[in-house]
């Protein structure tokens, strides 16, 4: 009963609704490579839920730097180091931690290969690594030209290399960002980094603009971000959509300039969110498909291309499920479940799952998206009237309270995860 109320205290908090566990246990080794939101809650649980597993949480980094909230950090709201959050409290809850890289998965031998030379068996391997910035898909972008057009989508050195390149710009600058194709991750994430940068820009750099330019022509919570902007920054954000020419085909990093079907533009600052696959360690193991990401079922999220493996994320195709930290948390909440009752010899439960994401448009309005999906046929699906987003027409504090709570959510999920 004690791991059944840890897990139910977990669902909670992650906005899932819980699978029965019965009460017969099962034992057996799980890994887990990938230390962020999705791969941290899967070793936590797992253990909550099973004591005798033997969970082990394959992670290189020390410390794990959040990129939700990390937008603050661009526009000095936050430090960089308020991202970051060690492992001390997964180790606690009794997950054995490898500080070193996964470089090899054997799926015939169920083995993990590390850097250090060791290899670990398995019964479940998850894999949650996160994206990978996919090099040369976007003409003159690569790892050399991101010293200079930072992409700042993995938090970190990025984000402190592009807070500082906008700190250095001259008044009346122009700060240029390119948005990908669906799927990336976050997909809200290029609309409130520019809603940051126009706050910031707004106090420190009032004669500079904001231009970006983006692949698609509808993005995530576009009408309350387009509704925002010129309220709060007028004259400062333009977005040029796809069908108006906004699609980046390359860019020049010695002259900071984005180009398009239709013309050039040079920055002062640019801010390149190129496409994205999944962590290469996933192209390994031969979870990943032609799309770079990696298909699963959506009931234990295991692959549909290496039984035996779960992969839980970002770098997962979910379906109608983005790619939001809320959203790993959840589905690795349900993923560790599911394992207990296949270790078990037992069939999981159908799910249902909830994605929240907030987003700050200033540090007092705050706006977000919710949605609700369950398995249909072989993929997480929306349930049709279920979800929603905050309405145009608010009165009083109302987006006041929503950036209380997308900071509430941030502090419970860390905490959840890494205290």
């Amino acid at each position: 009963m004690a791991t059944r109320r840890a897990f139910l205290k977990l669902t909670a908090a992650a906005g899932i609704a819980a699978p029965s566990i019965a009460s017969a246990q099962a034992a057996g080794r799980v890994v887990v490579v990938g230390g962020g939101f999705g791969g941290a809650t899967v070793a936590r649980t797992l253990k909550a839920l099973e004591p005798k597993l033997t969970v082990t949480l394959v992670e290189p980094n020390a410390t794990f730097t959040a990129c939700p909230f990390s937008n603050n950090v661009l526009a000095a709201l936050r430090e960089i180091s308020q991202q970051q959050f060690g492992y001390d409290g997964v180790k606690k809850a009794g997950v054995t931690v490898a500080q070193t890289a996964a470089t090899a998965v054997d799926a015939s031998a169920k083995t993990v290969t590390l850097a250090d030379g060791n290899k670990l068996s398995y019964d479940r391997l998850v894999m949650s690594p996160g994206i990978d910035i996919n090099w040369g898909a976007l003409p003159g972008y690569d790892e050399a030209a991101a010293q200079k057009m930072p992409h700042a989508w993995k938090a970190g050195a990025q984000t402190v290399l592009l807070r500082q390149q906008l700190q250095a710009m001259d008044d009346g600058g122009l700060v240029v960002m390119s948005s990908p194709a669906n799927p990336f991750r976050c997909p809200p994430g290029p609309y409130e980094r520019a809603s940051l940068i126009a706050y910031w820009l707004k106090i420190w750099k009032p004669k500079s603009k904001l231009l970006i330019l983006d692949s698609k022509d509808v993005f995530s919570k576009q009408r309350l971000f387009q509704q925002a902007w010129p309220q709060l920054y007028p004259g400062v954000v333009e977005w040029v959509s796809l069908s108006q020419g906004g699609k980046v085909t390359s860019v020049d990093p010695s002259t900071l300039t984005f180009v398009t079907d239709f013309g050039r533009h040079k920055a002062a600052v640019g801010n390149v969110i190129p496409p994205q696959k999944a962590g290469a360690i996933a192209q390994q193991a031969g979870v990943t498909d032609r799309t770079g990401w990696c298909p699963v079922e959506p009931v234990a999220f295991e692959s549909t291309l290496q039984p035996g493996i779960h992969v839980v994320g970002d770098s997962a195709i979910m379906g109608g499920m983005p790619k939001s930290a809320f959203a790993a948390n959840a589905q690795a909440k349900v993923c560790a479940a599911a394992i207990v009752e296949l270790l078990a010899g037992r069939k999981p439960q159908d799910p249902i799952l909830i994605n929240t994401c907030y987003s700050l448009v200033a540090p007092d309005y705050g706006i977000s998206v919710a949605g609700v999906y369950r398995p249909d046929k072989g993929v997480l699906a929306d349930i049709p009237g279920a979800g929603g987003t905050s309405p145009l027409e608010v009165v009083g504090g109302f987006r006041g309270q929503e950036a209380l709570y997308a900071s509430s959510w941030f502090d419970t999920i860390t905490a959840e995860v890494y205290g």
